[in-house]
This record gives structure tokens, C-alpha cells and sequence, in this order.
């Protein structure tokens, strides 16, 4: 055979054995890892295959005999890798408020996503002097003109899981507020970013 001949061969050679390895399963026998699967969706976290793209496989926190006002019981996560929540209000020229989150180690799910928890993912419940106003799907929400009467009020981003239990750190729910101040006249005074 000529070395013309041998370079394809050699080269088909090394794509079988590559593409080959790739699709071997070297975690066991498949009935083990079946197995495996369904003990592992017994204890709270997604089974093999079940997870979307993007989705963590990591176990969804361990959830609390604590709740919060309307009942929902909250979900411990540790670690370094805990979600956090910003929250930042300013006025608008119409009257309105805009509300910006920023998010660590947090993704907002999109609306109709199935109701399980998975670790890092969710929704950001808006409150209003702890009253319950929307939940957000994206990172911005406007508060319409005329919403909120003249005074001091506190605007409160609140993490949940999609099953709607809420995040929770060493017992305390994963939020955070900001303080404004509506005017009489119905242009808002300045408010600034939660501490």
C-alpha cells in the first residue's frame, strides 16, 4: 500500500475511534444508572435527562419548615454559589418608577416554565410596602404614575424558585429593598439604590 493510500486510512481509523469513544457510556451498566436516576428523583433533585439546556443538575436546597406571608415555604441553599438579588428604583418623568434588578448566580425563568425547583433559577417577587405587586420574569418592571400615595414606602425583590417555594441563606429569604418617597403632586422625589 502506498502512503497515499495509508494517510485516509489512518486518518478514517482515528475518526472511528474517536466518535466512538464519545458515544461509549463508561458511568456502568445502564440499569444501574437507570436506577441511580430514579433514586436521585426521589430526593428532590432533577433525574438524568430531565434537566433543560442550561439547567443546573446540582440538588435544588433542602426546604424549611419556615414560610413566608402568604404561606410558601422557603428553600435553604449554602455555598458560595447562593443566588443574590440588587434592587434599584428611580423616579420617572412621568411620575412612574422604574425598578431594575441585578442578579448573581440567578437566572429569571421565562413565563410557563414547569413548576420544579432547580437550582439558580426562577422568579423575582416585586412588593410594595409587603404587598405582593408582580412577578417579574425579566430584570425591569415599571411601577405606572399614580400607583404609589404621597409618603415613604419600601420596594421589596424577593427570589423564588419556579415550584414557588422562596430562596432562602442561613434561614432568611434571599430579597432585597429599597426605600422611596412618592410626592403629593405626583412627581416622585428621588429614591435610591437599596442598601
Amino acid at each position: 500500500m502506498s502512503w497515499t493510500r495509508a494517510l485516509p486510512a489512518a486518518l478514517a481509523v482515528c475518526v472511528l475511534l474517536l466518535t466512538g469513544s464519545v458515544g461509549c457510556d463508561s458511568g456502568g451498566d445502564r440499569h444501574t444508572n437507570q436506577q441511580q436516576g430514579r433514586q436521585e428523583s426521589r430526593e428532590g433533585r432533577p433525574s438524568p435527562g430531565s434537566q433543560g439546556a442550561g439547567e443546573s443538575a446540582a440538588p435544588a436546597g433542602k426546604v424549611l419548615e419556615d414560610t413566608d406571608e402568604d404561606g410558601r415555604h422557603y428553600r435553604q441553599v449554602d455555598g458560595a454559589r447562593a443566588p443574590e438579588v440588587g434592587i434599584e428604583v428611580q423616579p420617572d418623568s412621568d411620575g412612574s418608577w422604574d425598578v431594575r434588578l441585578t442578579l448573581r448566580h440567578f437566572r429569571l425563568s421565562p413565563q410557563g416554565t414547569p413548576a420544579r425547583a432547580v437550582a439558580g433559577r426562577g422568579f423575582a417577587r416585586l412588593y410594595v410596602d409587603h404587598t405582593p405587586v408582580a412577578d417579574l420574569r425579566t430584570p425591569a418592571h415599571r411601577i405606572p404614575a399614580g400607583y404609589l400615595p404621597h409618603g415613604t414606602h419600601q420596594v421589596t425583590a424577593r427570589l423564588y424558585a419556579d415550584d414557588g417555594t422562596g430562596w432562602a441563606v442561613d434561614g432568611k429569604p434571599v430579597q432585597r429593598t429599597a426605600d422611596i418617597t412618592a410626592s403629593g403632586q405626583g412627581a416622585p422625589a428621588p429614591g435610591g439604590p437599596a442598601s
